[in-house]
């Protein structure tokens, strides 16, 4: 049976979620949610899909699954791949998940819809720069472990690296330029050559361009 990845363009957690499924080589296939529509604050979505409101959210015959790390932990049990080679590397993986998820994506992700998703008349610009600050930090603590490695945890790519570029291949402007960050720049050509790979707009249904 083919999973169900309830997913939209722009959402970097759902880019986590369908990127291990595509990298995974499960068989996948992604719906797609109106976000910008409101789809995921319509009662019907709250009580059909996930009663929290969000997108991504994977079904898999009678299992439903959300949050992207929850998505991530199941392709790997499910496909043998980017969870670690042992219990150690499985720590680590998760250490880094919930570093992302904390640090870095959440700060990422709301920068980039305030910055890009609101009318510009509306966007917080002290709000912002704060943000900004704090991703500068997480940028620093990223880059800093990726030198001299060529993936966050163990020798191969595993669900730390899925989570933590969630956001960072996006086009829209936040605040990320990869020019700054060398260690990151590297860790991140490098995943993105990897067989399989796909960009957020190309492996999703939704981008800004449908609203245009």
């Amino acid at each position: 049976m083919t999973i169900q990845l309830y997913c939209f363009g722009e959402s970097g957690n759902a880019y986590k979620a369908a990127l291990a499924l595509e990298l995974s080589g499960l068989g996948w296939a992604p719906v797609k949610v109106d976000f910008f529509g409101g789809e995921t604050r319509h009662p019907d979505y709250r009580a059909q899909i996930n009663n929290m409101g969000e997108a991504p959210v994977m079904i898999d015959g009678d299992l439903r699954l959300t949050q992207s790390g929850v998505i991530q932990d199941y392709v790997a049990e499910k496909s043998g791949k980017f969870g670690g080679r042992d219990a150690t590397e499985r720590r680590e993986i998760l250490r880094w998940v919930l570093w992302d998820n904390h640090k870095l994506s959440s700060m990422a992700g709301m920068t980039r819809f305030l910055m890009n998703f609101l009318p510009e008349d509306k966007r917080p610009a002290e709000v912002i720069a704060f943000n900004q600050g704090r991703l500068k930090a997480a940028y620093g603590v990223l880059n800093d472990h990726l030198d001299g490695r060529d993936w966050i945890v163990g020798s191969d790519i595993t669900n730390a690296d899925l989570s933590c570029c969630g956001y960072l291949y996006y086009p829209e402007p936040f605040g990320f330029d990869r020019s700054d960050w060398p260690h990151i720049d590297a860790w991140l050509t490098r995943l993105s050559e990897t067989p399989g790979w796909k960009a957020p707009y190309d492996l999703m249904p939704g981008s800004p361009a449908d609203r245009a």
